[in-house]
């Protein structure tokens, strides 16, 4: 049975990920359209793989299709908020239930040669989104539902932690 993960990530905007080793201090908003692309293209050679990508390792653990599901779900609600953040001053994001989102999307159950398809979509809207990000817009902010404080900057780049935390949840490192 796989356990919610219900913690508050946003710490990994001032340290280094104590498991999967990336730290997003060293990168800059303008990083991240490249990283959220390479990230893509990695997610994109995991699903298309074929082989065992829909079986869990164990079964606590998701499978790589259902890690990389929630990938393309991270780039499209990322997209939005950054469009929220873009066009209205400070504004508040509805909850995202993760949770829910994997059952109710079931996750185990997707075409992986499509989720790999809409990853790389998706992953390219938030890249040209934060390509188009003017130097004076990376300090709009927003608010997530729990009190969250993010700016367009915080946002890209913890955005960025959480596609390769899951790469390294996959065991493809990066």
């Amino acid at each position: 049975m796989i356990q919610p993960d219900n913690k508050d990530w946003t710490w990994v905007l001032e340290r280094p990920c104590p498991e999967c080793g990336y730290d997003t201090r060293t990168i800059t908003g303008a990083d991240t359209p490249a990283l959220v692309r390479r990230i893509a293209a990695d997610w994109n050679g995991l699903l298309q793989a074929g082989g065992t990508v829909a079986v869990r390792p164990s079964p606590d653990r998701w499978s790589t299709l259902e890690y990389g599901c929630h990938v393309l779900d991270i780039f499209r609600v990322a997209q939005y908020r950054f469009g929220l953040m873009l066009t209205e001053d400070n504004p508040g994001f509805a909850n995202w239930d993760q949770n829910e989102t994997a059952v109710s999307h079931n996750y185990g159950s997707q075409d992986p040669f499509a989720i790999a398809g809409q990853l790389h979509e998706e992953a390219d809207r938030v890249a040209s989104v934060l390509e188009g990000v003017q130097p004076a817009q990376w300090s709009r902010s927003g608010r997530r539902s729990d009190g969250a404080v993010f700016t367009v900057e915080t946002f890209a780049r913890y955005v960025v932690h959480d596609p390769v935390h899951h790469l390294w949840d996959v065991g493809a490192g990066w």
